[in-house]
């Protein structure tokens, strides 16, 4: 290996190493803060790459956040970047849920969170709001492109399924592309949305724990599930709890929390349902199963990506997926919104916050930790 390829690979590493450490928030933030390390601070992608790889990440199943890390890893570092990466990104968060599992197996509770994200959330909020500022600007090219992500967020509002309003925003663009066309008959084909096969609830005799099984379970859960954490609720209690019986609601409740407030992937849930039912083992195989399928995702249609830019009509449907993924990730962050800024020291931090990032380019981490160590005293003041 060659001294370039060598720095690249640590530089990934200790990026993603930082990130899958501090990132707190959800896919989100997640990507927010990949868009500050990555675009701003390193310049190794443009916004419109970045935002043709979030894209991407949206048409396949898995955690976006996770495989947006995979993609950069092999734009920057080919495929050795691509590995290096993405467990990057999970391993630190992984460890962490790790010991959560453990004290939850120990002692039966989880420790005490609400102080420390607090503080975290509206910086997170802050972050978010930032990143789709940048990448709105980059995403958003005419009129046009701008009413499309409108009208996708208005969508997402009343509830239209993610995967058949990113698809539908691409086909639009699509046919509004090929009618500009001087001469051309339409495209032969478009490209089909997936069919989203739905986890199945039948109940059932309790089945007796295997790693085998385990496995087989997340590798299926990793390799069809799109669409937020509350979605992977719903697979996981159709699996655990009424087709396996081998989780309680109470438990899988505890699980999906924290994958919720630890940093890194949500899909770390996994590490924590595996460690419960079969200690370390459990706990290694469970998050391969999970992940897995997001590598080999990446690995498939990342080479892809340039060569949809390349051409005008997949260009062009691209350019739809991308302002609905951007009008998504607002809605999200509107929702998120609500919860985390809900008094005046909440607010405070999150406009703070944002003023430093816009006029000061202050690295998110840094921010990240601030947040937290003034919830926890803001917290430990009022008690």
């Amino acid at each position: 290996m060659d001294a370039g390829k060598g720095r690249s690979l640590r530089e990934l590493a200790f990026l993603f190493l930082r990130l899958g450490t501090l990132a707190f928030g959800g896919p989100a933030a997640h990507i927010a803060m990949m868009e500050d390390e990555v675009v701003r601070r390193r310049q190794w992608l443009t916004r419109e790459e970045f935002l043709d790889l979030l894209g991407a990440t949206n048409l396949i199943p898995g955690p976006n956040s996770t495989e947006m890390a995979i993609h950069i890893g092999h734009r920057r570092g080919g495929w050795p970047g691509l590995l290096v990466a993405g467990t990057s990104f999970i391993l630190p968060a992984m460890l962490i849920v790790l010991a959560f599992a453990w004290g939850y197996v120990r002692f039966k509770s989880l420790p005490e969170t609400a102080a420390l994200l607090y503080g975290v959330k509206p910086v997170i909020i802050a972050i978010v709001v930032q990143a789709l500022w940048g990448l709105t600007r980059s995403a958003v090219k005419s009129r046009f492109l701008a009413a499309v992500g409108v009208a996708a967020a208005l969508a997402a509002f009343f509830g239209v399924n993610e995967i058949a309003l990113l698809f539908l925003a691409g086909a639009v663009v699509v046919v509004a592309q090929w009618a500009r066309q001087v001469r051309g008959g339409p495209p032969a084909a478009l490209l089909a949305a997936p069919a989203v096969p739905i986890a199945g609830a039948a109940a059932g005799a309790a089945a007796s724990f295997s790693l085998s099984i385990l496995f087989l379970t997340f590798l299926k859960i990793g390799a069809v599930l799109f669409g937020s954490g509350y979605v992977l609720l719903a697979f996981l209690r159709a699996d655990f709890v009424h087709r396996l019986h081998w989780m309680t609601e109470g438990q899988l409740l505890d699980a999906v929390a924290v994958g919720q407030v630890t940093p890194g992937p949500v899909f770390t849930t996994a590490t924590f349902i595996g460690y419960v039912l079969g200690g370390l083992p459990g706990a290694l195989v469970a998050t391969v199963g999970i992940f897995l399928p997001a590598f080999v995702f990446v690995a498939a249609s990342g080479p892809l990506v340039p060569r949809l830019r390349r051409s005008a009509l997949a260009g062009a449907f691209l350019d739809g997926v991308n302002v609905a993924a951007l009008a998504l990730m607002a809605m999200v962050t509107w929702q998120l919104g609500h919860a985390a800024i809900r008094d005046l020291p909440t607010a405070a931090l999150a406009i703070v916050s944002a003023v430093i990032l816009l006029f000061f380019r202050v690295n998110s981490t840094w921010l990240v930790l601030g947040g937290g160590a003034i919830g926890l005293a803001l917290t430990m003041w009022t008690r």
